[in-house]
């Protein structure tokens, strides 16, 4: 009764992994050999991994990145591609983040700009930060609509679900719909 009292009052905490880690401890008789010290710190390790994990889930799903299986390791750096390993490494740190700087991808239609985008997207979730896969047309469209109505909440109107994420990934939908798609705010 006290093993059920005690899952029961970890799931109620929102402790689901340890709740997990707890019963399968109970369940394997080898972990009966290690101390309540090591048995205990397994099992707070599997709650910040499980957090963890929740918090990448979390991340991506918000994040709605048109490639949301696009990795950093994935990154093809051969020599035709002409992308420098060493600045996609220097890239994948998210350092630019933190240094409140930007990334431009710039190439023909067909080159990965995109899928490259993601997986910059994808690598920033997965240090912590939060991101959003937009497509230029619609945010310019957001942009045009509210300079016309000339809304003194412009920012805000605009931007506000969208301000709280570090990484934006803005699709050039422009080229796909022509310059015309691009707007004019003078």
């Amino acid at each position: 009764m006290l093993m059920q009292q005690t899952l029961s009052q970890l799931r109620n905490l929102k402790l689901d992994g340890m709740a997990r880690a707890f019963e399968e401890q109970a369940a394997l008789t080898a972990s009966t050999s290690l101390s309540f010290e090591d048995r205990f710190g397994m099992v707070v390790e599997r709650e910040l991994a499980w957090r963890d994990t929740r918090r990448l889930e979390r991340l991506m799903k918000a994040a709605r990145l048109k490639n949301p299986q696009a990795c950093i390791e994935d990154i093809d750096v051969r020599q035709s591609r002409g992308l420098d390993q060493r600045v996609v490494a220097t890239l994948a740190s998210c350092d630019w983040i933190r240094n409140a700087q930007n990334i431009i991808l710039s190439g023909p239609t067909g080159a990965g700009k995109t899928w490259i985008a993601c997986a910059f997207a994808q690598q920033a979730c997965r240090q912590g930060f939060s991101a959003l896969y937009v497509r230029a047309a619609r945010l310019f469209e957001e942009l045009r609509i509210a300079h016309a109505s000339y809304l003194e909440t412009f920012p805000v109107h605009c931007l506000h679900r969208d301000q709280k994420e570090r990484v934006a990934v803005l699709s050039d939908s422009c080229r796909e719909r022509g310059r015309a798609a691009c707007p004019n705010f003078s």
